[in-house]
């Protein structure tokens, strides 16, 4: 009975720190950028978090029971209040630090970016160092209570974790944080933390056996001495897993994106099929272990070193449904490229569900401080990958190169001696794992190749934040970040800029345009010969401006221009400048993963804080249905007093004008009549594209298809875009009609 009371402990403890992970780090990319290396950060001081409180934890327990005579369980509800407290200081950590870092530059800039990273530690490691002492603590409590029994305690507890786990991702994402927002969600785990601390004292007071005090009582096994041969390789192991399948990770997040798009379900369905996998082969390892016929270890790397490479091989366009690459950029999902993709990481993380809880099950024993060392090494791991993926592998070669070298240490494995697996089976193994690995390098291909193929001048840059794609002739020219189509050359993006300058009360004299795209919206509004300003998250797009542009160094010389690389909503709250214009320009589609912190009410009002009197912000909706559109106005209906909305020049998506004062109510003509002659040319410049023969056609086109913004709004009153409720970027449970706030 007891088991099963510990199995829900974990099963709901795992649950808990799923959720504060994916929404800490939501929350980070809202106070410290939309960038990889706060995602890197975030996972990696959750990971560091882990393998100090393992390790401490594991070490300090029996001197804890043995000073206080109390039961290690109760040592382990204490862990989980604190955890619970968590949930409700890192948001004030998150705010507090982003102020703080106001003045630390822009956001690729190393001062902001380490600077930032001792933030995030500070804010999210002292909860993370408790989660980690749960396995220990918990493992003490085991062994208090069936000594002889408590050998693989370790794998148990992991088995329910890992569950819990994959449960929290898919809950958060899919139910939790649509019908209760982040704050909320924050507050229902930590609800969940300290139900389990109040159980948790409950089992010690019934518990019928006294804590032991003695460090290796006669039944139980021993753990593997660390001098011996056999525990440094499987503290080498575990250490090589942990850094190669976190690193992994995140390579998948950015070299997935074409395929599965930038929606928040598509990293929640990463992480849950990575957590799926693992619990099905941490599953299969405790149904061996039942029968006493476990895998031998040299096994179990040689399916290591082959499935390692499996996504490299999934993500190639020839393996992938001949429709993908159509569709290349586009939002549309293909099930059937999905279901391939993320088939592709099973076999490896079921290796590794087996893999890990052995190997800590047969170095610790059921000992806590041994298993607290041996997981803490593959966490360090854990910690190391994402960082060494961030900052060396992505800026600097392509995600099928940056796979295929991680997965090498993987595949060297299966050649370590001691492994017990008898050489011919280990050579064919080895030479299957190296074939495989020779593919990956010089015969598979990937987008990149893709597109130049089929591009023989198409431009591949890639940083720290993204790799950006950039191809096609003419008005066919395409830019990609990461595999999604970000915008193209086109009539609208020169509208976004003229039409809330011919708007304005006298000749505008300076304007803001957040996010850089292929420029198109700068040389707009450097036509007025104003003070213009852009902000644009990833370097490579900004270093893509030539590519679009045959005059592109001559507007970069402008002297009233200047491109801040920084997040635009970062910008805005560091800086002190107002503006008669603010054009965003936001990266499609509406619910990718983060837009609703450039379509939330409270940046609007951040927004409001820098426009000049009879200033107006412009904000392109790309999506012009109804299911997009009404949060979205009514955030903006919420901001500003004085709202316009207009339909795009060629009949999709929409302009929407927001202003604290009235805006000037005019004519074509007028309007017209309003452009500088270089503001006409740049607005003309293209008549084969924009398909009207003069100015005045243009605005015309525009006001014959202004919406009244009450058409526009929804009539519930709950349904607009917050920081703490973003429903443009979590919405299926409305689509599906299973929820209405």
């Amino acid at each position: 009975m007891i088991r099963k009371q510990l199995y829900l402990l974990f099963f709901v403890s795992g649950f808990c720190s799923l959720v504060y992970q994916m929404v800490w780090t939501r929350l980070a990319f809202a106070s410290f950028g939309i960038i990889t290396p706060v995602l890197s950060v975030v996972l990696s001081v959750f990971m560091l978090g882990l393998a100090i409180g393992s390790w401490a934890g594991g070490r300090m327990i029996p001197w804890l029971t043995r000073k206080t005579g109390a039961s290690a369980i109760y040592f382990y509800g204490a862990a989980e209040f604190v955890i619970g407290l968590g949930a409700f200081a890192t948001p004030k950590l998150f705010s507090a630090g982003e102020q703080v870092l106001l003045a630390a530059g822009q956001s690729d800039s190393f001062r902001y970016l380490f600077l930032s990273a001792l933030v995030l530690a500070a804010s999210i490691l002292p909860w993370c160092l408790f989660m980690g002492a749960t396995f220990p603590w918990m493992m003490a409590f085991v062994r208090e209570e069936e000594a002889a029994a408590s050998r693989d305690s370790f794998s148990f507890l992991y088995f329910a974790n890992v569950l819990g786990a994959m449960t929290g991702t898919i809950i958060t994402a899919y139910v939790l944080v649509e019908t209760m927002g982040f704050h909320h969600t924050l507050a229902l785990a930590a609800a969940g933390n300290f139900a389990i601390a109040a159980i948790s004292v409950a089992i010690g007071r019934n518990s019928r056996r006294r804590p032991r005090t003695d460090e290796t009582p006669a039944a139980m096994p021993k753990a593997l001495a660390p001098s011996s041969a056999q525990g440094a390789l499987i503290r080498w192991i575990l250490l090589t897993t942990g850094f190669c399948a976190m690193a992994m990770e995140v390579v998948w997040t950015r070299a997935f994106t074409p395929v599965l798009k930038t929606q928040v379900y598509s990293f929640a369905a990463i992480v849950f099929v990575y957590l799926g996998a693992t619990f099905a082969g941490s599953m299969q390892y405790r149904r061996h272990l039942r029968r006493n016929a476990m895998r031998p270890l040299g096994e179990l790397a040689a399916l290591l070193s082959l499935t390692a490479f499996l996504p490299i091989i999934a993500v190639d366009p020839r393996i992938l449904p001949a429709d993908w690459a159509s569709k290349i950029g586009g939002e549309a999902l293909n099930f059937r490229a999905v279901a391939i993709v993320l088939a592709s990481i099973c076999p490896m993380c079921a290796v590794l569900g087996y893999l890990t809880p052995s190997l800590i099950d047969q170095y610790a024993g059921g000992h806590p401080a041994a298993a607290g060392k041996a997981y803490g090494i593959n966490v360090i791991g854990c910690i190391l990958g994402p960082l060494f993926a961030s900052y060396v592998l992505m800026p600097r070669m392509s995600e099928r190169f940056a796979l295929a070298l991680l997965g090498l240490p993987l595949l060297l494995l299966v050649f370590l001696p001691g492994l017990g697996l008898p050489l011919a089976r280990r050579m064919a193994a080895g030479t299957a794992a190296v074939a495989a690995l020779l593919w990956s390098v010089f015969l598979a291909h990937d987008l990149e190749k893709l597109v130049k193929d089929k591009y023989a001048h198409a431009a591949i840059r890639r940083d720290y934040a993204a790799s950006v794609i950039s191809y096609g002739e003419k008005f066919g020219r395409r830019l990609l970040v990461n595999g999604m189509g970000m915008t193209v050359l086109a009539s609208d993006t020169k509208v976004m800029v003229h039409l809330p300058m011919a708007l304005h009360k006298g000749r505008p004299k300076s304007a803001l345009i957040i996010c850089f795209g292929m420029g198109t919206s700068f040389r707009a509004a450097l036509s007025w010969d104003t003070d213009t300003t852009a902000v644009e998250l990833v370097p490579s797009v900004v270093a893509a401006f030539p590519f679009y542009h045959a005059d592109a160094e001559s507007v970069l010389q402008n002297p009233k221009g200047r491109i801040i690389i920084d997040d635009g909503r970062r910008f805005l709250k560091r800086t002190r400048d107002k503006y008669d214009i603010i054009v965003i320009d936001p990266p499609p589609p509406v619910q990718a993963a983060g837009s609703s912190l450039l379509y939330s009410r409270q940046f609007y009002e951040l927004a409001k804080e820098h426009l000049n009197t009879n200033g107006i912000l412009q904000i392109w909706l790309p999506d012009g249905s109804r299911e997009a559109v009404q949060p979205v106005a009514r955030s903006l209906a919420d901001s500003f007093p004085y709202l316009r909305a207009f339909r795009g020049v060629h009949g999709w998506g929409a302009h929407f004008l927001g202003s604290m004062q009235p805006m000037e109510s005019a004519t074509a003509f007028q309007l017209a009549s309003r452009l500088p002659a270089k503001a006409r040319a740049d607005l003309m410049e293209w008549p084969e594209e924009i398909g009207f023969s003069s100015m005045p056609d243009i605005f015309q086109t525009l006001l014959a298809h202004e919406a009244p913004v009450p058409s526009l709004l929804n009539d519930n009153r709950k349904i607009e875009i917050t920081d703490n409720q973003p429903f443009n970027e979590y919405y299926l449970l409305r689509r599906w009609g299973l929820y209405s706030p």
